[in-house]
């Protein structure tokens, strides 16, 4: 016997005065409710009702359980009010996991306008890089890795991004740009550092034309495992490296970084949101991550627009 379900039924006999009212009110058919009350009344070991053929009342014993019942059913639709509140409300406490790289070019720049539309969220970010993803302990934890990812979690893919390479127009200015591939073993390169700590071949493949991939290695003068590090460094006229679109898609839009080498890229990443669950996700989860897209794609776009690329 489910007996929340059981006290409702009672309740719902003792309001319309009658079990055959009470299943009709219920919208279940007369032999439920006159189980769940027999099942309660043997329960507590006490009759709730006195029964007869012309009417249905309350004994002492149903008139006092009564009152208690329906102080209960208070409570509990009280409390899943509160619960449907808290997810339903554009309001409360937003708890969000992601990388340093994605922190400072893809949340920072959109945390204004965001907040700007919705000043009741409270947004609390935690930045770092975990050996186990912490997906249970947040609202959203946003991932960056290859598009082939496939992995046993709920995701929405926020965006898929060419990785492509970029220099800052004075560097271009000085030291020209690569026509080829092969150029870039002239240049000033410079590479993150894998995690495994290893220096990966760039593999340039170009989109337009026949299918041609190269593994392309560069003698670089920077390495470093970090990619706002690099891309410092890159802005400040160090050289050429290798990032997602989505990244420096601000940079590129304003003109402060150019694209080399278009239209070769060197692979496609994606970024992903994880959520602890499928089903109940709160509503100030589900604007912020469609405000996330709307905002990263319309930056994308824009810098593609800004390679030469529609």
């Amino acid at each position: 016997m489910d007996q929340l379900v059981a006290m409702r039924v009672f309740e719902r006999v003792a309001s319309e005065g009658g079990f055959a009212a009470a299943a009709r009110a219920m919208d279940i058919s007369p032999p439920v409710v006159t189980r769940l009350v027999a099942e309660l009344e043997s329960h507590l070991g006490t009759r709730l009702f006195q029964r007869t053929t012309r009417r249905v009342s309350l004994t002492d014993a149903g008139a006092a359980y009564l009152g208690r019942v329906r102080q209960i059913l208070q409570d509990v639709y009280e409390a899943d009010a509160l619960a449907s509140a808290n997810t339903s409300a554009l309001s409360g406490r937003l708890s969000l996991h992601t990388l340093p790289v994605l922190a400072s070019y893809v949340v920072s720049p959109m945390l204004t306008s965001f907040r700007h539309l919705y000043p009741d969220i409270f947004v609390e970010i935690d930045v770092g890089a975990y050996r186990d993803l912490p997906i249970e302990d947040f609202d959203i934890t946003l991932l960056g890795t290859d598009a082939s990812f496939n992995a046993d979690i709920v995701a929405r893919k926020i965006i898929e991004s060419e990785v492509i390479l970029v220099a800052s127009p004075a560097y271009v200015e000085r030291r020209g740009a690569p026509q080829t591939p092969d150029d870039l073993k002239h240049h000033d390169c410079l590479q993150l550092r894998a995690s495994d700590g290893s220096l990966r071949a760039w593999r340039l493949s170009c989109p337009e034309g026949p299918d041609q991939r190269i593994d392309t290695h560069v003698t670089p003068g920077i390495v470093a495992n970090h990619t706002d590090t690099l891309l410092r460094a890159v802005l400040d006229g160090a050289g050429i490296t290798s990032v997602a679109v989505d990244i420096v898609a601000s940079y590129l839009a304003s003109g402060v970084l150019v694209r080399v080498l278009n239209p070769w890229t060197t692979g496609r990443l994606a970024m992903y949101a994880a959520l602890p669950s499928r089903k109940f996700i709160p509503q100030r989860s589900r604007v912020f991550l469609d405000y996330l897209v709307e905002h990263t794609r319309k930056q994308y776009d824009e810098a593609m627009k800004a390679c030469g690329v529609c």
